[in-house]
């Protein structure tokens, strides 16, 4: 019989693996990175048009830039079509681990929905792999947010932030806000990796079992 199980630590810890997976997607996805030093219009192509300064921003497969002929705002895509592409060696593998991080991270994002009804799989608590797992893809994430900036020196991003740019030195950019998502994302990943204990002991305490004796199939505990 299926005892859906909710509690306030459990569902605590679904919420905040879902919003930790989504917005660990977000950052990496998004162009805001890096904020590039004020520009005119089709200056990253080496064009001298006149226009309005603006700040192009970079991120680790993208960019935002604003062209001389659109009217309408800044044109935003990605500048690597490949995976060799991208701006520098680093990059590439700092996306590796970012990547495999938050591959993990979704799967338990989606895993934590189903805990209410299944708190074990082949013997094992859920709560705990599920942790484990968070607890790998931070430290994924540690390895992809520490390789990031070795790739500053690229001509990419000097394009973007002035020759001084260099590894670990960001010339005359500043950081956007998608890197403190990623960082913020990172420390959260950790403590959802330590609440997953919480979580399971939650789930098995001698209240729940009391209630799953009395042949209840929905209990609620806060």
């Amino acid at each position: 019989m299926c005892h859906v199980i909710v509690t306030c630590r459990s569902m605590l810890w679904t919420l905040l693996s879902i919003v930790v997976a989504f917005g660990e997607l977000i950052a990496f996805m998004s162009t805001d990175w890096l904020v590039g030093f004020p520009q005119t219009p089709d200056a990253v192509f080496g064009a001298t048009a006149a226009g309005e300064a603006y700040r192009p921003t970079l991120g680790i497969y993208g960019r935002c830039i604003k062209l001389s002929h659109l009217q309408h705002g800044v044109l935003c895509g990605p500048y690597a079509v490949h995976f060799g592409e991208i701006a520098s060696g680093f990059w590439q593998a700092a996306s590796i681990f970012l990547a495999a991080g938050i591959l993990l991270l979704c799967s338990v994002a989606f895993i934590s929905v189903f805990t209410m009804c299944f708190q074990s799989i082949m013997k094992k608590s859920i709560f705990n792999v599920c942790g484990l797992l968070q607890a790998i893809a931070g430290l994924f994430l540690i390895l992809g947010l520490m390789l990031y900036p070795a790739g500053w020196g690229s001509d990419k991003v000097q394009l973007y932030c002035g020759q001084d740019a260099a590894p670990y030195r960001l010339g005359l950019c500043t950081m956007g806000w998608a890197f403190y998502t990623a960082m913020g994302g990172t420390v959260l990943t950790f403590v959802c990796a330590v609440f997953s204990a919480q979580a399971e002991i939650a789930t098995s305490s001698d209240k729940v079992q009391e209630e799953i004796e009395e042949g209840k199939s929905l209990i609620c505990l806060l």
